[in-house]
């Protein structure tokens, strides 16, 4: 396999994790929207859009991993860098949440500020931070999985979920 060949499969793979994490969690999402929306005439979200997103995160969790100063704190206990890959996760996920109700808006309007006005306008805010609340609690759990993995490894963890689990030598 050339080389080119085995760094496109490395990416894909690296990126496959995150993108199911955020695919399952945007239905999610989705489905809490529904529920608070309902009657209000919102359209609901469909699976390819949110595989669309659900991709966009994925790659962003790639390119975000990429950057020198996203593992800032390696030999620090676990919760500083949760804390600080959720916040920039979290920051990333809340730009594409408005994007994404700046999109709808854009749709109707002549202009991205007209757009921007409308929704700034119109925009039920309780619901548009209910999702973000929800959407920060899942990213941190995302960001724990993985520096466990990170710490414990992968393959460790794969077998203490999926089996078989390692032996342990047994305490007398």
């Amino acid at each position: 396999m050339s080389k080119i060949a085995h760094t496109i499969k490395h990416e894909l793979l690296e990126m496959v994790p995150p993108t199911i994490y955020f695919f399952v969690i945007l239905h999610i999402l989705a489905v809490i929207r529904v529920l608070m929306v309902r009657g209000s005439g919102l359209p609901p979200l469909t699976t390819p859009s949110i595989a669309v997103a659900a991709l966009v995160l994925g790659k962003s969790v790639l390119l975000a991993n990429a950057l020198p100063y996203i593992n800032r704190f390696p030999e620090k206990p676990l919760i500083w860098n949760v804390c600080w890959k959720s916040v920039v996760y979290f920051l990333v996920a809340f730009v594409i949440h408005y994007l994404e109700h700046l999109y709808d808006f854009w749709k109707e309007t002549p202009s991205l500020a007209a757009a921007n006005d409308k929704l700034l306008a119109t925009i039920v805010w309780p619901h548009f931070w209910a999702i973000q609340i929800v959407l920060a609690v899942l990213i941190i759990n995302y960001c724990v999985a993985t520096e466990l993995a990170r710490v414990i490894g992968v393959k460790e963890i794969r077998a203490m979920f999926f089996g078989p689990m390692p032996s342990r030598p047994k305490v007398t």
